[in-house]
């Protein structure tokens, strides 16, 4: 089997498979004997679903994936096996009726209806996925209510998992469970009802402290969807908002938030880092089209995924859905006021902004001995904290002339406070068709002009 990593510590996926297919086309009148769109030209994308894309995603992410789930010998889940096959290792629980299908009718990537058949249930555990769950060093519970946790439920009691993304038909995590991912309506419904009404952030909080107690789980991260998520340890929740708000197909992404925050917790992260990185991950996934644009999931896997950070990567998934990428450059060694309104204004031109940031070795050529500040890592931290900045490229020369023809934006941002002479890049820009632009800048913001009130207010 090819394409897995070696760096990244080995992940069991335990829950229940699904096979997911959309039949998307377009849609432009009604039937003549029904009040129902007709929906033509219907291209078929079949991919694993349930637990078997929460596996699938983990394995994308470079980590050797194994997948305890019910499979049969039935059409569908000879077509999972063959999708899998690349990616990672299935083992497999017997499995009671067909695997389970869900078929999603789209016009214009929008859904119209969803088809459910198969009624399989796995049918009980095996010696072979025991073993597996024993020499895990790290387990995902994707449980999507059709048995497959329910039948090894005492070998996961003797082994809690890292993370358990629980269903409302499914049973209740083990205890012990490090993290569990309920969206905010399975929370809802999963929470013991007080009688006390609430709503919103209130509910949400009071549901996770609820399930941290009812399910002696160490944490709960209810996630809500373009808000981010509510990471509860039983009190004082702590919010994680997404970077920014995507109106697209939502489809998938719980199982990129439960394999991300598994894997980041497999590699030592901590659990509100690893639930910070998991909202990073889903709401990019999310940009990106959901688990409707994803690639064939039965293509053999690159050598390594693509890093979702990568500003590269991102300018060119933009520019393939004839988006607009937007770039801003500086030095960004005290962030201010002034950086902020100037970015946030860049991002309302397009669709993604890429900010090029000086290297330290840049700064102090420009600004002298005892710049910046602020090393480059700590700059950069900061930068990809503001929702609207959504990738950051560093650069090591005085310009960012280099760094722009790799990624050639369709616009360059830069403060008002350059005159047109001086923005070397509006040369360059022209040779792909894109656009130099000057943007009011905030007046009075300056990070020399607060180091200097800073010196002052010391003396």
């Amino acid at each position: 089997m090819s394409g897995r990593g070696t760096e990244r510590t080995p992940l069991v996926v335990v829950g229940d498979a699904l096979l997911d297919r959309d039949l998307a086309g377009t849609a432009d009148r009604l039937a003549p004997d029904a009040p129902v769109p007709v929906v033509g030209e219907c291209a078929e994308r079949v991919r694993p679903g349930g637990a078997a894309l929460a596996a699938w995603l983990a394995a994308r992410d470079g980590r050797e994936v194994t997948l305890v789930t019910g499979v049969g010998d039935d059409p569908a889940s000879r077509t999972l096996r063959e999708l899998l096959d690349p990616w990672l290792t299935v083992v497999p629980l017997p499995l009671t009726g067909d695997l389970p299908e869900k078929t999603r009718v789209l016009a214009r990537d929008r859904p119209v209806v969803r088809l459910d058949r198969g009624d399989g249930r796995a049918r009980e555990a095996t010696r072979q996925a025991r073993s597996a769950l024993r020499s895990a060093k790290a387990v995902l519970v994707s449980d999507y209510g059709r048995g497959t946790a329910d039948a090894l439920r005492d070998a996961l009691a003797a082994h809690p998992p890292l993370v358990w993304d629980p269903h409302p038909r499914g049973g209740p995590p083990v205890p012990g469970t490090r993290l569990v991912t309920p969206a905010e309506k399975e929370a809802r419904a999963f929470a013991p009802a007080d009688g006390e009404p609430a709503a919103g952030l209130r509910a949400a909080a009071r549901d996770a402290a609820a399930l941290v107690r009812d399910w002696r789980a160490a944490a709960v991260a209810v996630t809500l969807g373009a808000r981010g998520a509510l990471l509860s340890y039983g009190e004082h929740p702590l919010l994680v908002p997404a970077p920014a708000a995507h109106p697209g197909d939502s489809c998938g992404a719980g199982d990129r938030f439960a394999a991300g925050a598994a894997g980041l917790l497999a590699d030592g992260a901590l659990v509100g880092e690893a639930v910070e990185g998991a909202v990073g991950a889903a709401s990019a996934f999310v940009a990106a089209g959901g688990a409707g644009a994803l690639p064939p999931a039965g293509a053999e896997p690159a050598p390594a995924a693509p890093d979702t950070d990568d500003p590269h990567a991102l300018a060119a998934r933009i520019r393939a859905r004839h988006g607009t990428v937007v770039a801003a450059g500086g030095c960004f060694d005290l962030l201010h006021a002034g950086h902020v309104g100037l970015l946030q204004a860049a991002r309302g031109l397009g669709d993604c902004l890429v900010v090029c940031v000086n290297s330290d070795t840049s700064v102090r050529r420009r600004k002298g001995d005892g710049r910046p500040v602020n090393p480059l890592a700590d700059r950069v931290r900061v930068l990809r904290a503001l929702a609207c900045v959504d990738a950051v490229a560093v650069f090591d020369e005085d310009t960012p002339e280099r760094l722009l023809a790799d990624l050639r934006p369709d616009v360059w941002v830069k403060g008002g406070d350059y005159a047109g002479a001086d923005l070397p890049e509006a040369a360059l820009l022209q040779e792909w068709n894109g656009q130099a632009v000057l943007l009011p800048y905030l007046d009075g913001h300056s990070s020399t002009g607060l180091l200097a009130r800073a010196a002052e207010g010391a003396r």
